[in-house]
């Protein structure tokens, strides 16, 4: 997801949970800035916004609730008025009942001219502002609400969303029963996490973040547990190669699976190993699939094996093994992961490698600090022996569950992935895109983190620059080949392209 800053210079450090956003505000007024002088800067925040994104805007329907998201709302429709913008104020609830800065809110918006209006007089006209309801959302959304979210909804016209699309949960990302689609989001003081993991991405559309002018001695009051991951930083840890390096100093890699049929998944893994720049790199496949993966990259050693013991040999000498793509959920498929996890070697599982675990095929591997874990939330739930809706309900919760239970990194994969490592904060990836939607993403995300960890970074850091370099790879191509178009194979030259640009540091 696309975040824009409105007023600030530095990229958010931390996201925060509605609870922690409203400390943020409280400790704010608590410095000496008036609530309603925050609400009007939030008001005209968004106000500019929609200005920048409609300048010719004829007419503006802001729908307002009844609490401080709705005094936001107010502010924007006063402002409207005062620019001689015909402006129409739908009300849900009474607005007699405000209390606070939001009754402050609504008496300038009166005072400015602004009619209010009840739900259901006249259908929304021109850009609509949704004000409706905020952070505090704490069940499913009331009728009324919903009849309003679904006249927004089913109107056709360009939404604004005052700091969250109404009915999306700020701490999750989950939909409360129904949420209001914006095309964009202006949110502020703190940007809330579930606008960018789960349903958020999808609903928030551009988001935008406007701190108020909140000092950041505010922000080192309040510690949040998610960061936003941004490649650049990432990127600068990885060390420039030493002149004299030789292809030892970078690990041997072993990608495990391609069973019959799904000889692509594992030669993809292989070939992204490589391209991220490992050592070796060598494959253990069936052997019907040792002459394409030679012809498709004659750099990657290919050995094929029928069983298990066939495969010991051969991992006597990777540093790390990637195991699980295409490696399916057969007897073959069951001796290949036995053997990686008696290895005592590093380890990236994915697909049907986490399957198998989650299965205890073989028997139940222990908890380890070497592996990195890569679920979908289907695979997922597998692991935590629930369901997918509950899954994505709520991924935070989700991860730490994972990260308890297993050890290593995690990435919990989906629209805003998140990565969790041993003692660390849970890092969100902002970047990827609808073209990810497609087969063989996640056997380059595998590749990838294979090839890193061969090159000595600790797990947590593989998975956090993986999953980074992987996103932005895919928005790097999908300019190229579009969301619909876009194949898990044009990445790879994308991620040649970011790791050529990196910063590094010195190594002697």
């Amino acid at each position: 997801m696309k975040l824009t800053l409105a007023d600030r210079t530095a990229t958010p450090s931390a996201l925060y949970t509605a609870q922690q956003t409203g400390e943020l505000d409280k400790l704010a007024i608590d410095s000496g800035i008036a609530g309603i002088r925050l609400m009007k800067r939030a008001g005209r925040a968004a106000f500019d916004q929609l200005l920048a994104r409609h300048p010719n805007v004829e007419q503006v329907t802001v729908y307002c609730g009844a609490g401080n998201n709705a005094g936001d709302g107010y502010v924007v429709a006063a402002l409207a008025a005062q620019q001689r913008i015909p402006v129409r104020l739908i009300a849900v609830g009474d607005p007699e009942k405000l209390s606070g800065e939001a009754a402050e809110a609504r008496d300038y918006a009166r005072q400015e001219g602004v009619i209010f209006e009840s739900p259901g007089e006249a259908p929304p006209t021109g850009v609509i502002v949704d004000a409706l309801l905020g952070t505090g959302i704490k069940g499913e959304v009331r009728p009324a609400y919903a009849e309003a979210i679904e006249q927004i909804n089913a109107s056709g016209r360009p939404v604004m969303a005052i700091d969250i699309p109404t009915g999306l949960n700020a701490d999750t990302g989950a939909v409360m029963g129904t949420a209001v689609r914006a095309g964009f989001t202006v949110t502020f003081i703190g940007v809330k996490r579930g606008l960018l993991t789960a349903r958020g991405p999808a609903l928030c559309g551009e988001l935008v973040f406007a701190d108020l002018g909140v000092p950041e001695s505010i922000y080192a009051q309040v510690s949040a547990e998610v960061m936003p991951l941004t490649l650049a930083q990432l990127l600068a840890t990885l060390p420039r190669r030493a002149t004299d390096a030789h292809k030892g100093d970078f690990g041997h890699v072993m990608v495990i699976g391609g069973d019959t049929g799904f000889g692509g998944a594992s030669i993809m893994a292989a070939e992204s190993a490589a391209r991220a720049g490992a050592g070796l790199v060598s494959l253990a496949t069936r052997p019907e699939h040792v002459a394409p993966a030679l012809t498709r990259r004659p750099e990657i050693m290919v050995c094929g094996v029928t069983s298990g013991q066939e495969l010991e040999p051969w991992l006597a000498r990777p540093t790390v093994l990637v195991v699980g793509p295409g490696l399916g959920q057969s007897p073959w498929s069951e001796q290949m992961l036995q053997q990686a996890l008696q290895s005592g070697l590093p380890l990236v599982l994915d697909a049907d490698a986490l399957n198998l675990l989650a299965a205890n095929r073989p028997a139940a591997a222990e908890k380890r600090d070497d592996w990195i874990l890569t679920p979908h939330p289907g695979e997922a739930a597998r692991l935590l022996d629930t369901t997918t809706v509950e899954i994505q309900a709520d991924r935070f919760g989700a991860i730490t569950e994972l990260q308890k239970r297993y050890g290593g990194a995690i990435i919990l994969k989906g629209a805003g992935s998140l990565v969790k490592g041993p003692g660390s904060d849970i890092g969100l990836v902002t970047a990827g895109n609808p073209g990810m939607a497609s087969g063989g993403m996640g056997d380059v995300l595998s590749g990838i983190l294979g090839g890193l960890l061969a090159q000595g970074e600790t797990v947590t850091d593989v998975a956090r620059l993986g999953a980074c370099l992987h996103t932005e790879a895919a928005d790097l191509a999908v300019g190229d080949w579009g969301e619909r178009s876009l194949l898990a194979t044009d990445l790879v030259p994308a991620l040649c392209q970011l790791l050529q640009a990196e910063p590094g540091v010195a190594t002697s």
